[in-house]
């Protein structure tokens, strides 16, 4: 089961670091998209993975979860969403003014960089 958890976050965070390299607005945003998940899905199992314990201490329960991580990932979702949101819609209003969703400004001709 770890392995399988350890492998679903490399992968986001492969797949997240792939396409934030690409050079359109719109992977970029993707890709960010995946690394918050990658993250999000990091964070849930610092709180190791149990199974059907409870969240709370109780009389007579020895074994229970973490519930920070899970608070963590709720207020990550959260944010993340609205991170999302945001760039969405600058990235729309770059486009809109500009008529290209390239990340990077093209170089002008003649130009000394």
């Amino acid at each position: 089961m770890e392995f399988l958890f350890a492998s679903s976050v490399g992968l986001l965070t492969a797949a997240g670091l792939y396409l934030v390299f690409r050079l359109r607005t719109f992977p970029v945003i993707l890709g960010t998209s995946l690394l918050t998940y990658a993250v999000n899905l990091f964070l849930f199992a610092s709180g190791r993975l149990t199974i059907g314990a409870p969240p709370i201490l109780m009389d007579g329960v020895t074994h229970y979860t973490d519930p920070l991580p899970q608070a963590l990932v709720l207020t990550a979702i959260v944010i993340s969403f609205g991170m999302t949101a945001v760039v969405v819609v600058i990235a729309l209003g770059a486009y809109l003014g500009a008529d290209d969703d390239h990340v990077n400004d093209p170089k002008e001709e003649g130009a000394d960089t």
